[in-house]
């Protein structure tokens, strides 16, 4: 029957000193000059034999291996239970000890293996064995092995209890401190003007608004939002309020309440119906006074499915193609307002994955995106597009993503990124996927160098959906030669009436017109060639890509929108 680790240890009372010296590993002097070290340090002996150079791990193994028979494990290579990990709470033992239960052992639960860097320590095993209440087997195991198992099994346990520790200690300064400014705030939230701000705001959440305008007239303050990229005036309010609702949204924006003769910009979030908003806030000086213009943005708005983008089948194939790319510069391109922002931000919720690097650089941040490390322009403290390019290009990025491709600095870090293996997303304001490219030559890219970059091209707008009371009605001549059809076809449109649902406009929501051009070889060397934008356009046609006219001009055949939004977003590009 095999003896008991412990009581084998007992028989042979020997410290590890000792040990060493007699397998002639040290000398006695090496040990007395290493005890001498150990007082001042309180490190464990084989720590400061390895320490001072004098021996190394192994060495301390093989000797231990030699003296008692001890048997050697190293755990890199085993697969510790969740049952032995588990008998372990606090850690702080087995890192005091250089030691770490591994399995018990023959499936025998009373009797665990553990490997130690010192299996000579009685006391430790001591210690363990009433732990765990269980009969210790010790083996042996380097330092660097034991710690590094340590590390692997219960490092995540340990920082999160430290995280926990320092979350609770911060929760409880911050409930007190939102006491003490509950108390303080009850009667400014009270305040009229307060109120009369939130509601402002409140009402236009509810209206699908995603601009608020409060304008100083001559005579009057006018309030209009801008639902689905129409400007309605909601109510007008007497000039002496003004002073009160700017100085209200520039407190609650984090704004300077004494500057009124520049520029300012802002930022709210308020929670309307359980939904967060994200709030843009704008001033500008005028003649009669500050106006003030506040973006709402929803914050799962912009991170939605991509399905409910308005991608039809074939979109979404070229959408997933251009994603799949591994590095490149893909470009989403339209006006303002033309839903940009909203693309971008779910390409990035497409490609956020654990194992993937995210940098964006941003003016500004327009939503905050978990797993995404953003970076937000601060041009008073030299912080560019082109100087955050530079920086986040030594932060191991994979993915980079730029607000905005304004100058030709930045369209050249953007380029030099996407050719050394990083997938860059930008927008860009040009009319058509075509254009795009003739845009990046104006900025000084060369040719070849934007065949070798450019991955994918999205052109989008945004028309306004029909409602349900919508009406039919027979396209004339002149609507159907503006849809490609011929005049003695019988063309079924919708157009908008009116109902109360919709606020008598005849229209409710918004999808985006797409325009996707995949680069492919043949595109790629059209661009190198320099060939004409009309040349690409026909190769990029008889590759099945749909231009914005096409897509809109499917979205009235199908009655989603009327012939009007598609006049309005498209005669400018055909």
């Amino acid at each position: 029957m095999q003896e008991n680790g412990k009581d084998n240890i007992l028989k042979k009372k020997k410290k590890l000193g000792d040990v060493l010296v007699e397998q002639g590993v040290i000398t006695n002097d090496q040990l007395m000059e290493a005890l001498a070290k150990q007082k001042v340090t309180k490190s464990r002996l084989g720590a400061t034999l390895i320490e001072m150079g004098i021996i190394t791990e192994l060495e301390i193994a093989k000797a231990l291996q030699q003296q008692f028979g001890f048997e050697f494990v190293s755990l890199s290579g085993i697969k510790i239970p969740d049952d032995v990990i588990n008998l372990i709470t606090d850690t702080a033992i087995l890192k005091k000890n250089t030691m770490m239960p591994f399995e018990f052992d023959q499936g025998d639960m009373s009797t665990l293996r553990v490997a130690m860097a010192d299996p000579l320590d009685i006391f430790a095993i001591d210690d363990l064995s009433i732990i765990t209440n269980t009969q210790i087997q010790p083996v042996i195991g380097t330092t660097t092995d034991i710690m590094a198992a340590i590390d692997r099994y219960y490092g995540n346990k340990d920082a999160q209890a430290v995280a926990e520790q320092y979350t609770r200690e911060r929760e409880k300064q911050y409930i007190q401190k939102q006491q003490e400014e509950e108390a303080n705030n009850e009667d400014v939230e009270k305040s009229p003007i307060v109120i009369l701000v939130k509601t402002i705001i409140e009402q236009a959440a509810r209206q699908r608004a995603s601009d608020i305008h409060i304008e100083p007239l001559e005579n009057r303050v006018r309030l209009r939002y801008r639902v689905d990229g129409v400007l309605h005036e909601i109510s007008s309010y007497d000039n002496n309020l003004l002073q009160a609702i700017v100085a209200r949204i520039k407190i609650v924006g984090g704004m300077d309440i004494s500057e009124k003769r520049k520029p300012q910009d802002g930022r709210i979030t308020q929670v309307v119906d359980k939904i967060e908003y994200d709030i843009r806030v704008s001033i500008l000086p005028t003649v009669y006074g500050e106006k003030i213009v506040m973006r709402l943005t929803a914050k799962h708005n912009l991170t939605r499915d991509k399905k409910l983008l308005g991608f039809n089948e074939e979109e979404l194939k070229r959408f997933d193609a251009i994603l799949s790319n591994p590095h490149g510069i893909i470009l989403v391109t339209g006006p303002t307002g033309s839903g940009k922002s909203t693309t971008l931000y779910t390409a990035l919720s497409e490609l956020n994955r654990e194992d993937v690097n995210i940098i964006t650089v941003e003016d500004p941040v327009e939503a905050n995106i978990d797993g995404v490390n953003q970076v937000q322009v601060n041009t008073k403290a030299d912080l560019t597009f082109a100087s955050a390019l530079r920086s986040i290009l030594r932060q191991d990025p994979d993915i980079i993503m730029i607000g905005e491709i304004r100058d030709e600095e930045t369209a050249r870090i953007a380029v030099t990124a996407s050719i050394t293996g990083h997938l860059v997303v930008s927008t860009l304001h040009t009319n058509s996927s075509i254009n795009t490219i003739t845009r990046l030559e104006d900025m000084g890219i060369e040719s070849y160098l934007i065949a070798d970059s450019v991955v994918g091209i999205i052109a989008q707008r945004l028309v306004r959906r029909l409602c349900t009371c919508k009406k039919i009605r027979e396209a004339t001549d002149s609507e159907k030669i503006i849809l490609g059809k011929n005049t003695f076809e019988k063309i079924n449109i919708f157009e908008p009436c009116g109902c109360a649902k919709c606020n008598d406009t005849g229209y409710a929501g918004r999808i985006g017109v797409y325009e996707i051009l995949t680069v492919s070889n043949a595109i790629k060397n059209a661009i190198s060639n320099k060939k004409n934008t009309d040349d690409i356009l026909d190769i990029a046609l008889s590759e099945g890509m749909s231009t914005l006219r096409m897509s809109a001009t499917k979205l009235v055949l199908d009655g989603v929108t009327s012939i009007n939004e598609m006049k309005r977003i498209t005669y400018d590009n055909e």
